[in-house]
């Protein structure tokens, strides 16, 4: 099991930048597949950005390709969502998610996720 933390969230302009951070639990990082996801007011959660379990590979929902950077540091246990050129309509709050798995790949479906953290309030005001 795996217990996962979101921080780095916050009120900023359209145009800024903010990184989150999930810290997870456990001496089994490695083995995780790990995503990013979003809640907005009255709206469903939807996918964010995903990454594979070393970091080779990456995939973007389109409304953050380009702007958004996933990213993950297994000897720190610690997965990074870099946002960039923020937007009002990234307002949400975003959750990171634990996949366990053999693959090598990527995963793109909530429930595909095993484990959630709590969630981080990014608030991007015009």
């Amino acid at each position: 099991q795996v217990q996962l933390v979101e921080s780095g969230g916050g009120l900023v302009q359209a145009g800024g930048s903010l990184r989150l951070s999930c810290a997870a639990s456990g001496r089994t990082f490695s083995s995780y597949a790990m995503g990013w996801f979003r809640q907005a007011p009255g709206k469903e959660r939807e996918f964010v950005a995903a990454i594979s379990r070393s970091g080779s590979s990456t995939y973007y929902s389109d409304s953050v390709k380009g702007r958004f950077t996933i990213s993950r540091d297994n000897g720190k246990n610690t997965v990074y969502l870099q946002m960039n050129s923020l937007k009002p309509e990234d307002t949400a709050v975003y959750y990171c998610a634990a996949h366990q798995t053999y693959d090598y790949g990527w995963f793109g479906r909530g429930y595909e996720y095993d484990y959630w953290g709590q969630g981080t309030q990014v608030t991007v005001s015009s």
